[in-house]
Formats: structure tokens, sequence, C-alpha cells
């Protein structure tokens, strides 16, 4: 989707947002802040389950306590405790139990409404250690064996409030080290120098290949996610590195873990946001079940409207999850989320022709699923997981004279069983294994593509008509180890291996190592280094008659170099550097000057969309780079934040042999945010973001081939610096056992218009700069019951 310039902010609006403002920071607080000294006032509950990091064995007689506050409990067999009594508010939770490591968990948002739900982890420790290894800490000194270096996680409460990303999940991580945007209007993400598409999303235990509405096929990104955000339990980026666990991407590996409902009592939210509205349904099922159940709808068609906008996009998700726990043991789990997207358009006048004739209009309707069974064994845990994902996308672009310059529709269904094993042997050894069947059962695509939007290297024609269906199966199967040799250092090592039937029965091998030196206390060095192997998106392989034969899976091997120093018990300091060479990558046989690296389409006629054209596997890259990244979690102060700075160099070669710059590079790479805590019922927040501007590819200029791009010059030119800082104000309010949390979300306020990527004017035959919105000013509620 692409951006619309707001140049002025209706009179209304400006009125509200000070009326707003005014409330938020001027009225008389409701309860005053937390303090030692316990004080009347509201109060909620906290409950959860205290288990064991890597076996997720229950851990009873933990003992729980509110900081600053005298509410304390203890787990009970199954690792189940409630702590009530606790003041409304965000608060942070200590859990200390003898043999393991205590910890601290902040953010967590009590509500007089409902209880809030939360899962605490701990890993056993050598009683006879010095006493500093034992400090409740808020980033756990050690973490499983699956778990990567480069990897940063993120509490619900972090991914809610932070400015700009428009409860969005993606855009709210984002701002991790060596992660960059395309653009302020979508949420592909580019991973150390990697194309969007290399990125993995796991949603409870289900591996999806597009957790957005809009999505661009064969890719990961989007405009908008479909994930509510308050169903997010935690999330985690791993921008390289990580275990033999994930496989199937070479950049990234994002995980998402959703909360369960609450099993205290049923309760509801209705909240309205920048882009849509909402309504929650959560709950206990009987004394060993819980669910929770949302359905969203934006409000697109009627800003766009209003605006006065000639294509009008509009959506629709629901999500769904049920927990049952029958046995002490044994955990059942479903989830499914569905979602609808269209985009319609008016064609009144020409100017309004002219206008969508730019435009591609992505219609989807999707769904993913997951039936999972966790059953604890004697030192281990045993997961299985049977997923599926379906997308339908009916894409369509008209020229000015309503004539079809692109139509495709197309299905893409695949079922997944996965199983993993973790087991622990004692002795700091831990060891995991798995394997995943994928079977792509319903995979076709019927697409007409016009010959002047798809052209050869020489500049002819070559319009693509393709109608076929295929199966795919694959599988990708692994085993890790995690060894503590010594009390300051472990080692991990693991070997992946996949099969790809679908390509000529191709078997690839992945070997990965790591190791975490304590240098002391609060210092660790870490190292990591590994080979990533991914197949190339189903839509590639019917871009041309030969591309099923040429097309194999492309690698990138990568190594990763850190230095983390924690200070306190909140501040995590962390240096890395990293390299990657890729091999085998997609070589576009029109544009030898190029590898693909396809993310969002506007228009179809930019460039040949979604890798439909001939490709062979070919190609090589490197990435290289250094990062800083500071991490201040919400503790005993009542500020927080983080702040990520990179410097980053990409390139590739195609055909020719050249050495291009990548069409993600990005020099130069900055994300700050800054929180505080005015007392507890309100806060305040800012996110900065800078980055250099990408490269992009010039238009010709003249002549027969005018206003297509000129791949003699790939990458030649560069945008100009991309910087955008945002703020946003959340303030609660109390309405007897309800609670109203509102905020207001201003993005871009200064009023920068980043430029895009050029667009060719078919009016007066130029390339125009697409510039971005300005200030954007959003209020969103949230009432809970």
């Amino acid at each position: 989707m692409r951006h619309v310039p707001l140049r002025a902010n209706p009179l209304w609006m400006r009125v509200l947002l000070l009326l707003l403002l005014s409330s938020m920071l001027f009225a008389r607080p409701l309860w005053a802040q937390a303090a030692p000294t316990p004080a009347p006032g509201p109060t909620g509950t906290i409950a959860g389950r205290v288990v064991e990091a890597v076996s997720e064995a229950p851990i009873a007689g933990a003992t729980v306590r509110v900081l600053a506050q005298e509410a304390v409990v203890q787990s009970d067999a199954a690792g189940r405790f409630v702590l009530r009594g606790v003041r409304v508010g965000i608060v942070t939770i200590e859990v200390r139990r003898l043999g393991y490591a205590p910890v601290t968990k902040g953010d967590i948002a009590v509500s007089p409404a409902k209880p809030a739900e939360v899962a605490i982890t701990l890993r056993p420790i050598d009683v006879q250690l010095d006493a500093v290894t034992v400090r409740p800490d808020a980033f756990p000194a050690q973490m499983p064996a699956s778990t990567p270096v480069s990897t940063q996680s993120y509490d619900a409460e972090e991914v809610r409030r932070q400015p700009g990303a428009q409860e969005d999940v993606l855009r709210a991580i984002s701002i991790a080290p060596g992660v960059g945007v395309t653009s302020a209007a979508r949420n592909d993400l580019v991973v150390r120098g990697g194309a969007p598409f290399e990125n993995l999303f796991v949603i409870d235990n289900v591996e999806v290949p597009n957790i957005n509405h809009f999505g661009s096929q064969g890719s990961t990104g989007g405009p908008i996610s479909l994930i509510n955000i308050r169903f997010i339990e935690s999330a985690s980026l791993s921008a390289g590195g990580f275990g033999a666990r994930y496989g199937d991407r070479a950049s990234s590996a994002t995980t998402l873990t959703l909360r369960e409902g609450n099993r205290a009592r049923v309760a509801g939210e209705l909240n309205i946001a920048a882009t849509q509205v909402g309504a929650v349904l959560e709950g206990p099922l009987g004394s060993n079940a819980s669910f929770f159940v949302n359905v969203r709808q934006s409000y697109l068609d009627l800003l766009f409207t209003a605006i006065g906008l000639s294509f009008i996009p509009s959506y629709t998700d629901a999500t769904a999850k049920l927990v049952w726990r029958p046995t002490s043991r044994d955990a059942v789990s479903f989830l499914t989320i569905a979602a609808r997207g269209t985009v319609t358009f008016t064609h009144d006048t020409d100017s309004a022709r002219v206008d969508n004739s730019q435009v591609l209009a992505p219609a989807q309707d999707q769904y993913f699923s997951g039936l999972t069974w966790k059953r604890l064994l004697g030192r281990g845990v045993a997961t299985t997981t049977l997923g599926r994902t379906w997308t339908r996308f009916v894409t369509a672009q008209r020229d000015s004279l309503l004539v079809p310059v692109f139509e495709s529709r197309s299905t893409e269904g695949e079922t997944s069983l996965r199983s993993d094993l973790a087991w622990v042997f004692g002795k700091g050894l831990e060891l995991e294994t798995g394997t995943i069947f994928k079977y792509a059962s319903a995979l076709a695509y019927d697409a007409t593509l016009a010959g002047f939007a798809r052209r050869d290297a020489t500049g002819t024609p070559r319009p693509l008509r393709v109608d076929t269906s295929f199966t795919a199966l694959r599988n990708g199967s692994y085993v890790q180890a995690a060894w503590q040799a010594t009390p300051r250092l472990r080692l991990s090592g693991g070997l992946r291996g996949d099969w790809y039937g679908f390509l000529d029965d191709a078997v690839r091998v992945a070997p990965r190592a790591s190791a975490s030196l304590q240098l002391d206390a609060r210092t660790t060095a870490t190292l990591s280094t590994g080979r990533y192997w991914q197949a190339p998106s189903y839509i590639w392989l019917v871009g041309d008659a030969g591309n099923a034969a040429r097309l194999r899976p492309f690698r990138a091997d990568q190594a990763v170099a850190g230095i983390t120093r924690l200070v306190g018990r909140d501040l995590k300091v962390q240096v890395e550097v990293y390299g990657k060479r890729y091999a085998d990558y997609p070589a576009r046989r029109f544009r030898p000057q190029a590898g693909l690296s396809p993310c969002g389409f506007d228009d179809v006629t930019t460039d040949i969309p979604f890798g439909l054209e001939p490709l062979e596997s070919t190609g090589t890259g490197e990435a290289h780079g250094a990062e800083l990244f500071l991490q201040k979690k919400l503790g005993a102060t009542r500020w927080y934040g983080q702040l990520s700075a990179s410097v980053n160099r990409t390139r590739f070669r195609g055909l020719d042999g050249t050495r291009a710059t990548g069409a993600f590079d990005t020099p130069l790479l900055a994300n700050g945010v800054v929180g505080w805590r005015l007392n507890a019922r309100c806060e305040v927040a800012t996110r900065v973001r800078g980055a250099s501007g990408l490269p992009f590819t010039p238009f010709v200029a003249s002549g027969a081939l005018a206003g297509t791009l000129d791949f003699v010059r790939y990458n030649r030119e560069r945008l100009p610096a991309f910087f955008a800082a945002d703020v946003r104000l959340d303030r609660r309010f109390l309405f007897g056992r309800t609670q109203l949390i509102a905020f207001v979300d201003l993005q871009n306020i200064t009023n920068r218009e980043n430029v895009g990527a050029p667009q060719w004017n078919p009016r007066t035959r130029t390339a125009e700069l697409n510039t971005s919105v300005g200030l954007l000013p959003t209020i969103g509620l949230n009432w809970e019951f």
C-alpha cells in the first residue's frame, strides 16, 4: 500500500488532541504512585505459572512477590500462583526458588477488570556458586540451547505501548539492532541486509509464511500485521546465528507467543485504534481450560473515502485460542487466526483512473491454525504441533482504460506436522531434537502479465500466461546440544538436515555452533557460526517454464561475535559484529545485474512482480556490519528505553558478475525509544528512527523504454536519509471495576515527508519523488471490563 501525504489536520482533530492531552497530563491522579508503604486504592490480580526453562516442568514452592508492595505468594504443585490485592498499574515481580537463578519480570499491567496472566521460567544453578550469580535480573544469565546470541526479547507491554508502531507487533520489534524497514508505510523487516523473504515467523510453534494483511506474495512483509497486539505474551527476534531448531530461512527468526485467556472469570475488552475497532472476550472453560476470542474490523475505507482517495482498502480478522490442561503433565492448545482484505477503486474521473492505474490491488483471504500437545516427561518435554496455513491471493492492476495489465488468482495451502523433544541430562548437559514435515497440497497459480511490464534484458516484451498447480513435500530434522563445560564456559552445537522433495529431492546439511564465555560476573563474550539454507518461494517456480529445474536452495554462511555487559539489574549493553556470505542466490535472467530482492509491489509497471520471470541459482552476495545495543527494562526506576545503532554494508552479484549495492543496503541505522512513567496511571514515550537512504534504480528518461527502470544503473542512486520521531502518551482511567486506557500517538512529529522510491508519472513522462505522510496524530481507546 502506498503512502498518502497528509498536508493539514482538521481543526476538530487539533482541538480534540489538545483536550485529551490536557486531561492526560494535568488531571488529578486517580491513584497514587506505587510506594513501599501500602496506600488505599483499586487492586487487581496477577496469575501465572512458574516452570523450568528447558523441561518446562512446574516448579512448586517458588516465592513470587510484587516489588514495592506487600503482595507475596508461593507457587503450588502445578507451578501456578495467584497474587491478589495488587495495586493497579504497571508493576514488577520477583521470583525466587532455591536451586534456581532468581528473576525479575517487569511491565506487568495490573487491571481491576481482569487478572494479568504471566509465564515465568527459571533455570537451575549450582547453589555453591558465588552470590553475584544469583541476584535477580531482568535479563537471564543463561538461555536454552536453541537461543542464539543475536536475540532480543520483548514483553507484552513493551510491544503494546511503543510510539509510532500503530499497535503492529512487527513495527514494534523493528527497532531491534540490525533491523531496518523498507518504508514507513510497511513493516517489511530488513535484517542485516537480507531481503524480507529471508525472515521466518513462528506463531505458537506454527511456521507462518506471512502474518500481514495485504501481504506480499512470496515474501513476508505488508502494511499491517493481522496479530492483535493485546494477545502477545512475548516476542523475540533473532537477527542471526539462531540454532538448528529453525531452518529454511537465511536471515532471521521471529517467534511470537500468544498468551492464554485468564482462568479466573469471563472478561472482555473493546478497543479503537488508529485503523480498526475490535472486541475481545476471554475467560475460563471449566476448571482446567481457558479461551480468548477477538474480532477486528478496519475503518480505513471510511477514512480513505473521507480524504477523497480513489482506492479504498478494508480488512477484517478474527483470533481464537483455547488451552486445556487435563493433567499436571499435559497441555493442549488450539489457535486459529483468519483474515480478509480487499481493495476497491472508484473510477469516476479521468484523474482517478490514471492514479488507479499505478496501484496494485492485493485482495487476500487467509488463515492459519495450530493444534499443539505438550507432554512433560521425567526430565524433559515433548511438543507436537499440527499446523495449517492457507492463503488465496486475488491480485490485479489495470491501466487508465481499465484494461488488465496484471491479473493473478492463486492459492497456497500447506499442512505441517512438527515434533520436538527437549531433555536435561544433568551436569550441565541439555539436548534438543525434532523434525517437521510440510506438505503443500494446494498450490495453484493463474496469472497474466502484459508484455510491456515484463521485458527481457534487451527491452523486448515477454508477456506471461500461466495456469498451473502442483504439490510440494519437504522435511527438516535437527539435533543440538548445550553443555556447561565449566562454570564460565557454555558450548552449543547442532546439525540440521533439510530435504526438498519438490526440488529434485535436494538434500542440504547445516552445521551450527556457538560458545558463551563469562568474563566476569556481569560480562559475557559470545561467538556463533553456522550455515542456513532456504528454498525458493513457491510462486517463483511458475515465473518461467525452466525455473523449477534451474532453482535450488540458496545458502547463507554466518558468523557473529559479541560482548554483553549487564549494568545493575535492568540495563544491558551489547556490541556485536557479524558477517554473511550468500551462494546459489536467485539471479534474474531479464535483469542480469540484479539478484531477486522483492518486497512490496505498489505498481507492477515499475518492475516484474513476485518473481514471475526467468530465474537461476547463480547469484552471490555478502553482508557485514557492527551493532551497538542498549536496553533498559522498566524496574525500580520510572524510565525505560533502548538504543540501537549499526553500520552495515551489503553487496550482491547477479548473472553478469558485477558487484552491485544490495537492494537493502543501509550503511547507517539507528533507533531509539525512551519512556517515562509519570505516575501509576500515566506515561509518555518517544521513538526516534534514522537511517541512510536505500539505494534505487533510476528510470529510463527518454525513448521507447521511457518509464522503465534503467538496470544499467542498477542501485546506482540513493534516497535521502530517513528520519522520523514519534511521541505517545498513555493514560488509565477507572470506572468501578472497569478500566479505560486512552492514548495519543503523534507519528512523525517533525512533519518530515520522507522520500520513497521515485514513481513514473505517465502524464508528464517524468520521474517524481514519492513522499510519505507528514504529521499523523492518532487516538486509541481500550475499555477493559
